[in-house]
């Protein structure tokens, strides 16, 4: 069992305790940030005269050659050590000697494990960051490709008003550009760099902190050595958008599946992301969007697992924060995926603009519009959403649309109704006649697209020499 401390023990550390508390099972994956880490440690150290320049060579050649073999296959990370850093040191005091053993000074695993996990999660939000803009590519292809693809808009999943299939697919890209406003938030929030904050209460060395940060790319040394070490807001915080994108993608799937149901027909998914039933062999299943609307939950169940195990643990550094590592881990490798799966899936996926319009005609998607007609002619709106109450009734009763009542059907109903009515519910008039920003019409959806493609290439920047 290679580990880094023992001195004050006596006794071999049980099998099964040892087993319990390590973590190289999981957080071998930091690997790359551990290295990346105490590469900038010891450049700092040799910078502040505590290791020689012979000794920062040395370590650096050792470190250098340690990830290069950990990368080409010859060297495995095994199970024999406790976790990520006691196998990089071990094998760095191996190759180099006792030098190896200088890598370590001033600073403590709880300072340098809050690195690692900074650092990955620093790089894995502009990871989903660049999955979830790429998919915003894909929402604004479609909307600009189908402003003039009628649908119903739904409340209560019941038609309500007419829209376009471009102002549907708009309301999502609202909620993805969000989703990245908040991944830009945490990586800004979180660039600060914990190392040199010891184990809890920095060091006697004279460590140059801001230094070690400019090196790995951080706004600056975090101000608090205690919160350094203890901090996993950024964790949650994480969590949480990535819990909210889930939603987002989750809602999306569940229109998908409704969308592709017999019953509404309005998109027709690739084949490369359905499949079939074993004993059916009629049946093509969403199955890549149910997977993405099932998998939402285990990604909330990381972000309330890391709230429950922070809320009770006091200052500074507790074993609890070991926890966080293996459900970020997986949450971030679960979103990463249904955003690549979900991109391909809608980027393939055939729209029946023909059906989505038919089922805009039927459903008294009008109705509004009718009620608006009234008012345009001095009928108080109150009044006006009672005749077409009514009107409706009367249609339901005959089994048809309003508009293909007779004039003289609807006068009976209300006398102001004159000719013009039909132009005025038609589903075309419906549409166009909302030009408010942010509603349907062609003209104002036009003026959100463009928004949108400035968003797109403006985008928010961010250092990547990191």
């Amino acid at each position: 069992m290679a580990q880094l401390w023992g001195g004050r023990f006596t006794k071999e550390t049980d099998k099964l305790v040892y087993n319990f508390n390590a973590s190289i099972s999981f957080d071998r994956k930091l690997f790359a940030q551990d290295i990346e880490g105490s590469i900038a440690h010891v450049v700092m150290l040799a910078k502040q005269g505590i290791l020689t320049k012979d000794e920062k060579d040395t370590i650096l050649r050792g470190l250098t050659a340690i990830r290069k073999d950990v990368d080409e296959g010859r060297l495995q990370i095994t199970e024999e050590y406790e976790d990520i850093h006691s196998f990089v040191e071990a094998n760095l005091i191996e190759r180099i000697g006792d030098v190896g053993k200088k890598l370590h000074t001033g600073r403590s695993r709880n300072d340098q494990v809050a690195l690692d996990m900074r650092l990955y999660i620093r790089l894995e939000v502009l990871c989903v960051d660049e999955l979830v803009k790429e998919l915003l590519g894909t929402l604004l292809r479609i909307m600009e490709e189908n402003t003039d693809t009628y649908m119903p808009g739904f409340t209560h999943l019941q038609k309500a008003q007419p829209v376009t299939l471009a102002h549907h697919i708009g309301a999502y890209f609202e909620m993805f550009k969000r989703d990245r406003s908040r991944l830009k938030d945490i990586y800004h929030r979180m660039n600060y760099c914990p190392l040199g904050a010891g184990a809890l209460a920095g060091t006697t060395y004279p460590l140059d902190r801001n230094y070690t940060a400019s090196l790995l790319g951080f706004e600056g040394p975090s101000l608090n050595s205690m919160d350094a070490v203890s901090d996993r807001d950024y964790v949650i915080e994480l969590l949480s958008a990535l819990s909210t994108i889930m939603m987002h993608l989750s809602r999306f799937c569940e229109e998908i599946i409704i969308w592709n149901s017999d019953e509404y027909r309005f998109v027709e998914i690739d084949d490369a992301y359905s499949t079939g039933s074993s004993i059916m062999p009629q049946k093509k299943n969403p199955d890549i969007a149910e997977l993405i609307r099932g998998k939402t939950g285990r990604v909330y169940g990381a972000l309330v697992s890391i709230l429950t195990t922070m809320k009770g643990i006091p200052l500074a550094y507790n074993k609890d924060m070991q926890e966080d590592k293996e459900l970020t881990f997986d949450a971030v490798d679960t979103v990463k995926g249904c955003l690549a799966l979900f991109e391909g899936m809608i980027r393939t996926m055939k729209f029946r603009k023909e059906v989505m319009e038919r089922s805009a005609m039927k459903g008294f998607t009008n109705a509004t519009d009718a009620a608006d007609y009234l008012v345009g002619r001095g009928v108080p709106f109150r009044d006006a959403h009672g005749i077409i109450g009514k009107l409706v009734l009367y249609c339901i009763d005959k089994q048809c649309s309003i508009e293909d009542l007779s004039i003289e059907e609807l006068k009976e109903i209300s006398p102001v109704f004159e000719e013009d009515i039909y132009d005025a519910i038609s589903l075309k008039a419906c549409v166009e006649k909302r030009l408010t920003t942010g509603a349907p019409g062609p003209e104002a959806m036009q003026e959100i697209i463009a928004i949108e493609k400035d968003y797109l290439a403006k985008d928010w920047q961010i250092e990547r020499s990191i």
